[in-house]
């Protein structure tokens, strides 16, 4: 079940938060640099796996934090490796790829609720209308609630039920 809710993300009782980055990215922006402020140890982990696994665009990787939060961290743009390199604009097809990795992670680890912004469309450059029928193609199946965050307004808990 999809349902678009409006508030801050962070604040959602969702078990897993999703969300758009580069491989290596400096998470510095947008809601990766609230995640990143929030959970440093999930910036730091991420990286160390970059580092050893050399993620390509449409792969995802999952933390674990406390008390059960999971946070996907889905490789929707082009990485920066070399120095000084930036992240890139998202692309449909890294969207694509990475959403279909989220579905099978979601379905292994069973899931019981996911919240994720309006994917790759701020910092990632994407139009929403090309998003969001993707997520309704690899997330719809999902027998659980999926909380797509479209409108953003800093700490307001979102209606959720």
């Amino acid at each position: 079940m999809i349902k678009q809710v409006e508030g801050d993300i962070l604040l959602t009782q969702a078990q897993v938060i999703v969300h758009g980055i580069a491989a290596m990215d400096p998470m510095n922006q947008g809601l990766a640099k609230s995640l990143h402020e929030k959970y440093p140890a999930m910036h730091k982990d991420f990286h160390h796996w970059c580092h050893q696994q050399h993620p390509k665009p449409g792969e995802a990787w999952m933390w674990g934090g406390p008390n059960g939060l999971r946070i996907v961290n889905l490789i929707t743009q082009e990485g920066g490796y070399g120095h000084g390199s930036k992240p890139q604009h998202a692309t449909v097809q890294h969207v694509n790829h990475a959403l279909k990795a989220l579905n099978k992670i979601a379905k292994k680890e069973k899931f019981t609720s996911i919240a994720l912004p309006r994917l790759a469309t701020g910092v990632g450059g994407l139009d929403w209308n090309e998003v969001e029928p993707l997520i309704k193609k690899h997330l719809g199946d999902l027998d659980i609630p999926v909380y797509v965050y479209a409108v953003y307004h800093a700490g307001q808990k979102a209606k959720e039920d």
